[in-house]
């Protein structure tokens, strides 16, 4: 996906929708001309066109913007295919429940892969009283720290955030099948899945 709409995007649904250039023109108000415009890359819709464009090719903002159309075929909801961003200027920590556009201090955040917890990056799981000790041995200086630790199962996120120079361990109530995820903020996101 680019940061905005693409004229390849514009086209596909246009021409799924069996509409012409001049026939999409008409009902957003500009010319055919302009429509070629977006469509081969020589120019892009204006912002306030958006909203009128996504609803005149059925489909919402998110889908242009993300050429992908969304069917929610989620019966029951699943927090196991949730995505996670983390900003890179301020910090913040966001999740989102499946597929968002996410920006945050003006830059548009890219949904964070997890990997597989090699042995520098391993979390140990302690079992105390009703919860889970977490622990992982990583340095927490102000150039390299672990920013969050979450626990994602199929119905709940836990997520505490921490800070430089503190530790990088919290207790969680770890219940049921999930995925235990911990971001470095040098070597990205980890995770490991619970009960092992």
């Amino acid at each position: 996906m680019d940061t905005y709409v693409t004229g390849a995007v514009i086209r596909q649904l246009r021409e799924k929708r069996g509409m012409t250039q001049a026939e999409l023109a008409a009902q957003l108000g500009v010319s055919s001309k302009t429509v070629s415009k977006w469509e081969t890359a020589k120019g892009l819709p204006d912002i306030s066109l958006l909203q009128p464009l996504a609803q005149t090719l059925n489909v919402s903002v998110m889908e242009l913007m993300n050429g992908k159309h969304t069917v929610n075929q989620n019966i029951s909801g699943n927090l196991l295919r949730a995505k996670l961003y983390v900003c890179p200027v301020c910090g913040n920590v966001i999740f989102a429940a499946g597929e968002a556009v996410i920006s945050c201090c003006g830059i548009l955040l890219p949904a964070l892969e997890a990997e597989q917890a090699d042995e520098e990056h391993r979390a140990v799981i302690e079992a105390v009283e009703d919860e889970q000790f977490i622990t992982i041995n990583h340095p927490m200086t102000k150039e390299h720290y672990i920013s969050f630790i979450a626990f994602v199962s199929t119905d709940r996120c836990q997520l505490v955030k921490l800070y430089p120079e503190g530790s990088a361990q919290t207790r969680l109530q770890l219940r049921g099948r999930g995925i235990l995820y911990y971001a470095c903020n040098r070597h990205g996101l980890y995770r490991q899945g619970f009960p092992r």
